[in-house]
């Protein structure tokens, strides 16, 4: 059962009384028959003469008091909806601001001002816009703060000699949002109790209500004494996963993919990344999760997946932009259910300015420990430093994606053809390679603070001239660092200003006679490199001015990050400053950083975020504009 006990303070008593009569008042008044004005010799409302007075309000109301007081009240009286009634007569708009003054007192109150002085007056306006003028004036006095809180517990988290429960008990203590010596308002005290269960709720106890609730105020002393009792209601287990919904596709392949972790204490975020997994994978165009708690065993409580499958094929057309590639258009081609195989494949055929390309993946369903197989090849054609690059890969292997680490092994087959004046020879090599790529970040769509991690390693051996070995790495870093709090003058909340640090790294190791395939090689600049530069413009560089694919490469960046505050409130924009430096070479002691420098923004749209810069490379002397759109890593 859930109870909330009411404020409860004694100054405010006798306003409530009088609200409470005069609204039955007003109510028994608009029953009784209306009385001729000249039976009584009383003056009509309503001026025949004054046209204004009978199409524009009844009324106008005027607040006077501080600010936030005077804005609160402006907008919440109730008085307020009776302005529009145009024959709304003297004495009963003095009945309505006897309710005004109590309705007043009742708004102070949820602000946390339970002493208020306030002041109502009636004016008479004939040469306005409206005949009369009400003005409250508001003296609303100390308000009130937060005393002693009380935060209590009942159910299955107070089972004694459990630790966990103990521990979520302090932990939702800890993290009470309105503290002793704040001050209190009704909806800090709201929201208090409501953050409190959502902490309760995110593990274990998914049952869990506020079982009472109180708040004493006095308001001669100006302190609130607070308590609440939280009841848990039982622990909860995830139980098997039920699917609605599957005809087409699998249902064990969606439990595989889901990985609800069975026989696991109940956790939100694992549903939600449970939930995340199916809506990603494509099999389905809408996926909604939820726990049985019905005449349930709460040791194994069932976990119902609602799903609607996403079509057998799809065949989607796209155009964009990039200041790297220009303009772009795309044929998408997906089959959940390939013949024989069964596999998800992906066709695309994509096209810029930069790039040509037609690439398929095939992915398998994942086995009951994460591992699916799959398999990819890419023909593309690439203008690569100052040459052209047909090029051709295949490869095929398994992976694991978890919910924070990804890992891979593959073997790759590649070839690249180079075109053009003195372009490197055309090359041919078969790898065995690992990957593994760790993402912390605080949200994986648009992240403010954490940090990623991305490896590669492989072995391989050259097939085009002599046949030599060679070794292969390479290596990504992200890291973003909150370095303060931006906030508005309005108060709001506060966003984190912050470091982003980038560094990326690579390298071929191999006899300088090997004929390496140029796309398992190494050039860098444009969008999400070193800004300053068109993409892949910085390479090793032979002595006609070419550029071609090196050997080595290292690229480092740091960029601010400022949350921008408009009209005094924080907006959906920051403003960025970075420097970017990167080189390629075919000898470690042959790289040569080029830098550039620019400013930027970053835009939070509601589908993901927004990046322009504009960057000046130091070598090149000139601006170039960079437009980004999402976040990946």
């Amino acid at each position: 059962m859930f109870r909330v006990a009411p404020i409860s303070f004694t100054p405010a008593f006798v306003p409530a009384f009088l609200f409470a009569s005069s609204v039955l008042l007003l109510g028994g008044c608009s029953l009784l028959p209306k009385k001729d004005p000249t039976e009584t010799g009383a003056q009509p409302v309503a001026d025949a003469s004054s046209s204004e007075r009978v199409t524009g309000d009844a009324f106008s109301l005027k607040v006077q008091g501080p600010d936030a007081v005077r804005d609160y009240l402006t907008q919440h009286l109730e008085i307020q909806r009776y302005r529009q009634i145009r024959d709304l007569g003297a004495t009963e708009l003095s009945r309505l601001m006897v309710a005004a003054e109590s309705n007043a007192r009742e708004l102070l109150a949820t602000l946390g001002y339970f002493t208020p002085t306030l002041t109502l007056e009636l004016k008479e306006t004939p040469g306005a816009k409206t005949p009369r003028e009400v003005t409250i004036t508001v003296e609303p006095g100390e308000q009130t703060r937060v005393g002693p809180v009380d935060i209590r517990f009942s159910g299955a988290i107070t089972r004694p000699g459990d630790a966990v429960a103990a521990a979520r008990q302090e932990a939702i203590r800890s993290a009470w949002t309105l503290r002793t010596g704040q001050l209190f308002t009704q909806l800090g005290w709201d929201n208090a109790k409501t953050v409190g269960l959502r902490n309760l709720t995110a593990k274990r106890y998914a049952t869990a209500n506020v079982a009472s609730s109180r708040a004493e105020v006095d308001a001669d002393s100006g302190e609130a004494k607070l308590g609440v009792t939280y009841e848990s209601g039982p622990a909860y287990r995830f139980g098997p996963i039920k699917i609605n919904g599957a005809d087409r596709y699998s249902a064990d392949g969606a439990r595989r993919i889901a990985r609800v972790p069975t026989g696991t204490d109940y956790d939100q975020q694992k549903l939600l990344d449970a939930q995340q997994r199916l809506a990603s994978s494509g099999y389905y165009d809408s996926v909604f999760l939820t726990l049985d708690t019905e005449g349930t065993d709460p040791e194994s409580a069932p976990v119902i997946a609602q799903v609607r499958e996403a079509p057998l094929q799809k065949v989607v057309l796209g155009v964009g932009f990039t200041t790297d590639g220009g303009p772009r258009v795309s044929l998408d081609h997906v089959h959940n259910q390939m013949p024989l195989l069964g596999w998800r494949a992906v066709s695309k055929l994509s096209i810029d300015r930069v790039t040509q390309s037609l690439t398929t993946e095939w992915n398998g369903i994942p086995d009951d420990n994460g591992w699916r197989n799959f398999g990819s090849g890419r023909l593309q054609r690439q203008n690569a430093g100052t040459y052209d690059v047909d090029s051709g890969r295949v490869r095929g292997g398994r992976a694991k994606i978890g919910d924070h680490i990804d890992r891979s092994y593959f073997l790759q087959y590649d070839y690249s053809q180079n075109r053009g004046d003195n372009a490197p020879p055309s090359a041919a090599a078969i790898s065995a390679n690992w990957g593994w790529t760790g993402r912390y970040f605080d949200d994986v769509a648009s992240p403010t603070r954490g940090q990623g991690l991305a490896l590669e390693l492989g072995v391989g051996q050259t097939l085009i001239g002599e046949s030599v070995p060679f070794l292969r790495s390479y290596a990504r870093y992200l890291g973003l660092l909150p370095i303060g709090q931006v906030r508005g003058t309005d108060g709001g909340i506060a966003r984190n200003s912050r470091l982003q640090f980038r560094l990326e790294g690579g390298a071929v190791v191999a006899k300088d006679s090997a004929k390496v395939p140029s796309t398992l090689m190494f050039l860098t600049g444009g969008d999400t490199t070193v800004r300053g530069y068109s993409f892949q413009q910085i390479g090793t560089v032979r002595g006609d001015g070419s550029v071609v694919a090196g050997r080595y490469m290292n690229v480092a960046s740091v960029e601010w990050q400022r949350p921008v505050v408009w009209n005094g409130k924080l907006s959906d924009f920051e403003s960025t400053a970075f420097v970017d430096a990167g080189s390629v070479a075919d000898s470690i002691g042959a790289l040569k950083a080029k830098v550039g420098v620019g400013v930027g923004t970053r835009w939070r749209s509601p589908v993901g975020p927004v990046q322009a810069d504009i960057g000046y490379g130091v070598d090149t002397r000139k601006y170039r504009l960079h437009l980004r759109f999402g976040f990946t890593f």
